[in-house]
């Protein structure tokens, strides 16, 4: 009998397999995504299957590389290029393959019509026990299909919020003169591949039970920790210096998602309402508005041909029960918002940004509507300056 395969070692030949055919944007990004590949051998060990997101700005910047060693080394890999959405539902086992789709945007983007079985799969599969309902019209019932699997995806762009969010993301980018990788052959450099792919799963397979009990000390937080978790307790497994490395990259690559706009459009607008704001109290809606719209190139100009309207402003601030009321400002009464209306939802979505100054803000009861002051002064009504606006 073999004797077991170090971990350490074989995450560090894995390692060195993906930066001998591939460059990679650092070094946190390469250890991330050896950790995924090794994760895909021990799924069914898992609460969360992360998913994989190698998207880049244009053509040739090695996705679909990254993609043919990422095929070549993880746990039984199942393309799902031109596959239908009945034979890929019906792939997915307790132990199921690892999805692979290159070409993301004719599941994604404006090709993807007819995809939805697809996308919803894509979705749901991120978390165990989400199965998706099936009438059969043979046996008079209602089945249940499993879709909970590990799937690495490539693009051009960026995937759906719900996508990302569930991802480990891996900008990939053109190599620069004097950046050089060994070209990949499938015929010569494939099977060696696989034999590790091979001693990665004898590694993991002989202790499933181990791992789906592991509860490791985790650098992020919620749905971030979902998708991480399997990535560090395969390293925590591994040993040597994988376990600080797999840390140090779930904390760069998190921060690095958030830096490039990894949250909802939403949570955004609530972040800029509070620069909006400034030191103000209240504000009238079209001078919110103004300020939001202040930046020509910014991202609330791009809602419709006007940029972000009233009703769309409205709208989307409802979701946290915020609404805009009659206030009396000191050149008349109109439509405005409360500073202390966002108060709760600024702590709770935005706290990155520091508390709230208890000083700006208008005390009131939860649960009841703050009270309307009956003149607000002519620096609450948005004629102030506000720091970083025009």
């Amino acid at each position: 009998m073999s004797p077991s395969p170090n971990g350490a070692d074989l995450l560090d030949r894995l390692r060195a397999s993906l930066t001998r055919y591939v460059i990679l944007p650092s070094a946190e990004t390469a250890d991330a995504v050896t950790l995924w590949i090794a994760a895909t051998h021990a799924q069914p060990a898992w609460a969360h299957a992360p998913r994989l997101v190698i998207r880049g700005p244009e053509k040739r910047c090695g996705k679909s590389r990254l993609l043919d060693i990422v095929e070549a080394t993880c746990h039984e890999p199942f393309i799902t290029v031109n596959a239908t959405s009945a034979a890929v539902y019906r792939s997915i086992t307790d132990d199921p393959p690892t999805m692979l789709v290159d070409e993301a945007d004719t599941i994604f983007g404006p090709k993807a019509d007819g995809n939805e079985d697809l996308r919803g799969l894509l979705n749901a599969g991120h978390q165990r026990n989400r199965p998706a309902k099936r009438y059969d019209v043979n046996t008079n019932s209602v089945q249940s299909i499993p879709t909970f699997a590990m799937a690495a995806l490539a693009g051009i762009g960026a995937m759906p919020d719900t996508i990302e969010d569930r991802a480990v993301v891996v900008r990939m980018r053109r190599r620069a003169p004097g950046e050089s990788a060994a070209p990949y052959r499938h015929r010569r450099d494939r099977l060696p591949l696989r034999r590790l792919a091979a001693m990665l799963e004898q590694w993991l397979r002989a202790d499933l039970a181990t791992l789906e009990q592991a509860e490791p000390a985790m650098p992020v937080e919620d749905r971030a920790a979902d998708t991480w978790e399997p990535l560090v307790i395969v390293a925590d497994h591994a040993g040597g210096t994988w376990p600080e490395r797999a840390r140090a990259a779930a904390v760069s690559l998190t921060a690095e998602a958030d830096d490039n706009g990894h949250t909802s459009a939403r949570v955004r607008l609530l972040a800029a309402c509070r620069t909006a704001f400034g030191p103000d109290t209240a504000l009238p809606t079209a001078v919110l508005l103004d300020r939001l719209r202040a930046d020509p190139e910014g991202e609330w100009n791009e809602h419709g041909p006007a940029g972000l309207t009233a009703m769309k402003l409205g709208t989307m601030l409802r979701e946290y029960d915020i609404r805009s009321a009659n206030i009396r400002f000191s050149n008349g009464q109109a439509k405005g918002y409360q500073r202390a209306d966002f108060a709760d939802a600024w702590a709770r979505y935005c706290p990155s940004l520091g508390p709230v100054p208890e000083g700006d803000v208008v005390p009131f009861e939860r649960g009841s509507r703050p009270s309307r002051p009956s003149l607000v002064t002519p620096a609450q009504s948005g004629t102030a300056s506000v720091p970083g606006t025009a």
